[in-house]
C-alpha cells in the first residue's frame, strides 16, 4: 500500500502552484482538471500538468491527475493527452463523481488501450474513484470490485452534501440542527467496509477552512479513528496536521513491532499460540491489530525505540 496520510490539490491551471508543491511533504500529489481549473482553462492545464510530471522532481510522492469526470465533455482528452504525454511518470488517475461501476471500467479500458499503443506497462496505473453522491454510496461495494488498477475510494464531502440536501455551507462540519451523533458516520463508514473488503484504502476528503487547523485536526481525527489512511489538504499548512493524524503515535508504533516480534517468538521457537506479552494477552487477533499499526508507521518512516528480548531460560 501507497501511504496517503496527507493527499494535496493543486490546480494544473497554476504553474507556480504546480512547482512549490514538488518541496511539500505530502505523501500524495494530485495534479488537478477538475473542479479547481475553469473551462476555458482546461487544454493548457493538460499541457502544465505534462511538463510537470515530466519535468518536475516528485521523489517519495505519489503522483495523481484528477481528470473530469463522465458527465464532461472533458474527460477522454484528459486521459488520453496526460497518459500519452507522461504516463511513465504517474502513479494514479483519480475519477470523480463515480456513480456506478461501469465508468471504472470505463477508464480501466480506456487505459489499457492507451497502455499498449504507447508500450506502457499494462495495467501499472491505478484508479482512485471519488464517491461524491448518494447514488455513489448505494453503488460502492459494486464500484470498490470494479477493477484490479482501483486502489483507494476517495469521499467528496461538498458534493456529496448537495446531493443529499444537507443543510450546511460548511464542508466537513455538523449541519445546523443535527445534535446527536454524527453526520458523516454511516457515508464514512459505508466507504471504508467497501474499500476494506476489496482491499483498498480509504481517503477522506477536504475541509475546506484551511486557516482552522484546529477544526483540520478534529475532523482528519474523526476519520482517521474509523481506519481511513489520509485526508485531502488544500493548503500547505494542512500537510503537517495530516501527516501527524493518520501516522500512530511513536508509543503505539513501538509497542504494535514488540507484539510482532514477540508473537513470531513464541508461536515459532516456543510453538504457543496464545501468551503472555508483561501484562498483556497476545494471539492472532493481536497480531493482526498490531499489523495495521506497524504498517503505518512504517510508511511514515518512524523508527523503531524499543526491542523485544527473548526470555531467558
Amino acid at each position: 500500500m501507497r501511504s496517503r496520510r496527507s493527499c494535496l490539490a493543486v490546480p494544473g491551471s497554476n504553474p507556480r502552484f504546480l512547482e512549490k508543491a514538488q518541496g511539500l511533504p505530502a505523501d500524495e500529489v494530485f495534479l488537478d482538471l477538475e473542479d479547481s481549473v475553469a473551462p476555458l482553462a482546461k487544454e493548457e492545464a493538460r499541457k502544465n500538468i505534462v511538463t510537470a510530471l515530466r519535468e518536475g522532481d516528485w521523489s517519495g510522492k505519489v503522483r495523481v491527475v484528477r481528470v473530469n469526470d463522465l458527465g464532461t465533455q472533458w474527460t477522454y482528452r484528459d486521459v488520453i493527452e496526460v497518459v500519452e504525454g507522461a504516463g511513465e511518470f504517474l502513479d494514479c488517475l483519480m475519477l470523480p463523481k463515480v456513480e456506478d461501476a461501469t465508468q471504472v471500467v470505463w477508464l480501466d479500458t480506456l487505459l489499457t488501450q492507451i497502455e499498449k499503443a504507447n508500450g506502457l506497462p499494462v495495467g501499472r496505473i491505478g484508479i482512485e474513484a471519488q464517491i461524491e453522491n448518494a447514488r455513489g454510496l448505494v453503488n460502492v461495494d459494486a464500484i470498490a470490485g470494479s477493477s484490479p488498477r482501483l486502489e483507494t475510494l476517495v469521499f467528496g464531502p461538498a458534493d456529496f452534501m448537495a446531493s443529499i440536501n444537507m443543510r450546511t455551507l460548511v464542508v466537513g462540519e455538523q449541519p445546523p440542527g443535527y445534535t446527536e451523533g454524527d453526520a458523516y458516520h454511516y457515508i464514512l463508514m459505508r466507504i471504508l467496509m467497501a474499500a476494506r473488503s476489496h482491499d483498498l484504502q480509504a481517503i477522506d476528503g477536504p475541509y475546506l477552512a484551511i486557516r482552522d487547523l484546529d477544526g483540520y485536526r478534529r475532523v482528519a481525527g474523526r476519520s482517521a479513528a474509523l481506519g481511513f489512511d489520509g485526508k485531502w489538504v488544500l493548503h500547505p499548512t494542512q500537510v503537517e496536521a495530516a501527516n501527524e493524524v493518520f501516522s500512530p503515535s511513536q508509543e503505539d508504533y513501538d509497542h504494535a513491532e514488540l507484539i510482532l516480534d514477540a508473537y513470531e517468538y513464541y508461536t515459532t521457537v516456543e510453538r504457543r499460540g496464545a501468551v503472555m506479552l508483561g501484562d498483556e494477552m497476545i494471539d492472532e487477533a493481536s497480531r493482526k491489530m498490531a499489523l495495521v499499526v506497524a504498517a503505518k508507521g512504517r510508511a511514515a518512516g518512524l523508527p523503531r525505540t524499543s526491542a523485544f528480548t527473548p526470555p531467558t531460560a
